[in-house]
C-alpha cells in the first residue's frame, strides 16, 4: 500500500533533509550561510550548532552563536555559556547578549552586539548612555549564567566585551557578580568603569559603596558623575565629606547637581546648612536636590519653610521635590491641591513621570501614604493606574495585593498587563 504524503509534514521533512545535507559537509566547507540554514531547524538544530562553536572559522562560530541566541530556548543557555569561553571577542559579546535575551526578550536588538563593527582585527561597539533596562524582580536567573558573565567582566577578550558583560550583569540583577564589578572599577577603560557603576546601581548591594569612593574624583566627567550617583544610591554615608568637597569645588554644573543629589540621599544634620543655601539657588535642579535633602531629614519643624518654598516655586522639577518633602514630613492627605495629589497628577506627564514615580515609591513605604495610593490607583487615569501599579510593586504590602489583582483585570489592556506584572513582582518580594 502506498502512503500519501501529508502536506503538513513536507516543511518538517524539508528541514530534516536540509540539516542532513549541511551536516555531512566537511567542517572546512561550512560557511556562515550554511549555519544560517541550519539555524532554521529551530531547537532541533542545537546539537549541530554546538559542534560549530568549535569550528576553526571565526565567521562560522559567530554565526553559530547568533543562531543559538535567536533560537532562544532554555536549551540554548548551556551552549551560550560555552560560547562565552571562546577566544574571539565578538563571539563572547554575542553570547552575552544571547544570555540576557533569554530573560529579557528583545535585548539582542538593542545590546552592544547589535552595533558591532570590525576595525581591522578588532571589533568596536556603539556605546550609548541609554542603560535603564532591568529584568522584573520575579524573574530568577540561573547562577551559572551570572558566573559566566562575571568571568567576562573580569577577563573578557576585549574591553568592549568586559563592558558589555558588566551591562548584562546589571540588567539581570546579578548580585553574585558584584565582586567582579568592583574589581573592574580598577580598570582605566571609561566604558568598563561606567557600565560597572551603573550595574552596581541596579543591583543595589550597599556593601560595594565604600569601594567606589576613589572614583568621586575621576578625571573623566561621565565616570565621575556615575560614581557620585552610585555613592548616593548605595547609601554610603561615609562619603558625605567627599561629596561636600566635590560640591564646593566642582565647576561643572552637572557634577555639582549630582553631588548635592547624592548628599540628599545621605541625610545628616551636618548637611543642613548646605541644603538651606541651595534651596534658594538660581539653578532649579540644585533647588530640587536641596528640597530632597530636607525631605529625608524628616524634621517637622522644616514644614512651614518647605510649604512656602512650594508656593513660591515656578519650575516643575523643584516643585516635585518640594511636594515630596512635604509628604515626607506628614502632609499625606489626598485632596485636590495637596502635594501628594500633585505627585500623582504628574504621572500623566511624559516629561515628569520619571521623576514623580521614584518619589512615590519612596513615600509609599509609609503606611498612611500607601493607603492613599491604593485608593488613587483604583480611580485614576490610565497613566496613573500604570504608574501606581509600579509603585506598589516596589513598596506595596500584603494589603496591596487586592488592588493589583483588580488592575490586572482592568478593561484597558495596558493597565491589565502592568497590573499583572506588578502583582507578580509584589508577590515575589513578599
Amino acid at each position: 500500500m502506498r502512503l500519501r504524503d501529508n502536506d503538513n509534514m513536507r516543511p518538517y521533512r524539508g528541514a530534516v533533509l536540509l540539516l542532513f545535507c549541511v551536516a555531512i559537509l566537511p567542517a572546512q566547507d561550512v560557511r556562515p550561510k550554511d549555519v544560517r540554514e541550519i539555524g532554521k531547524g529551530g531547537s532541533g538544530a542545537l546539537p549541530r550548532l554546538v559542534e560549530l562553536l568549535k569550528d576553526p572559522s571565526t565567521d562560522v562560530r559567530i554565526e553559530a552563536v547568533k543562531q543559538i541566541a535567536e533560537i532562544g530556548t532554555l536549551r540554548s543557555l548551556d551552549p551560550l555559556i560555552l560560547a562565552t569561553h571562546d577566544n574571539e571577542p565578538e563571539v563572547q559579546m554575542r553570547a552575552t547578549d544571547g544570555l540576557v535575551n533569554f530573560f529579557l526578550p528583545g535585548y539582542v536588538q538593542t545590546g552592544f552586539a547589535a552595533s558591532v563593527r570590525r576595525v581591522g582585527s578588532n571589533i568596536k561597539s556603539k556605546f550609548t548612555d541609554t542603560n535603564d533596562q532591568v529584568i522584573d524582580p520575579f524573574i530568577t536567573v540561573r547562577p551559572d549564567v551570572i558566573s559566566a558573565l562575571g568571568a567576562l567582566v573580569r577577563g573578557g577578550g576585549a574591553m568592549d566585551v568586559r563592558a558589555n558583560a558588566a551591562r548584562a550583569v546589571g540588567v539581570l540583577r546579578g548580585q553574585a557578580a558584584v565582586p567582579d564589578l568592583v574589581q573592574a572599577l580598577r580598570s582605566k577603560d571609561t566604558g568598563l568603569l561606567y557600565e560597572s557603576l551603573v550595574a552596581l546601581q541596579k543591583i543595589r548591594d550597599e556593601s560595594a559603596g565604600p569601594q567606589i569612593v576613589f572614583l568621586l574624583h575621576d578625571l573623566n566627567l561621565k565616570v565621575r558623575i556615575a560614581a557620585i550617583e552610585t555613592t548616593g544610591l548605595l547609601r554610603n554615608k561615609e562619603a558625605v565629606p567627599d561629596l561636600t568637597e566635590t560640591l564646593n569645588r566642582a565647576k561643572d554644573i552637572k557634577v555639582r547637581r549630582a553631588a548635592l543629589t547624592a548628599m540628599a540621599m545621605l541625610p545628616t544634620d551636618n548637611s543642613r546648612p548646605v541644603y538651606t543655601t541651595y534651596l534658594q539657588d538660581k539653578d532649579e535642579k540644585l533647588r530640587a536636590a536641596a528640597a530632597e535633602g530636607f525631605a529625608r531629614l524628616r524634621n517637622p519643624a522644616d514644614l512651614p519653610m518647605l510649604e512656602k518654598a512650594w508656593q513660591d516655586e515656578g519650575k516643575t522639577p523643584p516643585r516635585l521635590s518640594l511636594a515630596f518633602a512635604q509628604v515626607m514630613l506628614g502632609k499625606s492627605e489626598l485632596s485636590e491641591f495637596s502635594p501628594l495629589r500633585y505627585l500623582i497628577d504628574n504621572l500623566n506627564s511624559a516629561a515628569y513621570k520619571g521623576e514623580a514615580q521614584p518619589f512615590l515609591v519612596e513615600l509609599a513605604r509609609d503606611d498612611q501614604v500607601r493607603k492613599s495610593i491604593v485608593g488613587a490607583a483604583q480611580a485614576g487615569t490610565k497613566d496613573e493606574k500604570i504608574g501606581l501599579a509600579r509603585v506598589l510593586a516596589r513598596s506595596g504590602d500584603k494589603d496591596s495585593v487586592a488592588v493589583l489583582q483588580k488592575l490586572s483585570n482592568d478593561a484597558d489592556g495596558e493597565v491589565a498587563q502592568e497590573g499583572l506584572r506588578a502583582l507578580r513582582s509584589l508577590q515575589a518580594r513578599l
